[in-house]
């Protein structure tokens, strides 16, 4: 079992930045890829930005060049640097860890992102 625990949402000014984090406890050893979605109110969840165990990063189009994701593995611990926010920006953002032993994904209660123009 793994539990995602997310944190540094809140409510920032358009062009403001945030800094996202999600902490990993219980079996970490068996995770393989992490990542971060976005669901907007009454959206779906989509992808953000994923990395993989040995560092490989994946963006949406939308924020590449303003978010950066990045994760610590002694920390278990992943991180998402968001700048140059815009109020498309804004929803909850989830952290998701996908397994290996056993194969399994899970995510995390998400961490409310507001931005405001």
């Amino acid at each position: 079992q793994v539990q995602l625990v997310e944190s540094g949402g809140g409510l920032v000014q358009a062009g403001g930045s945030l800094r996202l984090s999600c902490a990993a406890s219980g079996s970490t050893f068996s995770i393989r890829d992490m990542g971060w979605y976005r669901q907007a109110p009454g959206e779906q969840r989509d992808l953000v930005a994923s990395i993989t165990r040995g560092g490989n990063t994946n963006y949406a189009d939308s924020v590449k060049g303003r978010f950066t994701i990045s994760r610590d593995n002694v920390k278990n611990t992943m991180y998402l640097q968001m700048n140059s926010l815009k109020p498309e920006d804004a929803g909850v953002y989830f952290c998701r860890a996908a397994s290996i032993y056993p194969p399994y994904v899970y995510w995390g209660q998400g961490t409310q992102v507001t931005v405001s123009s």
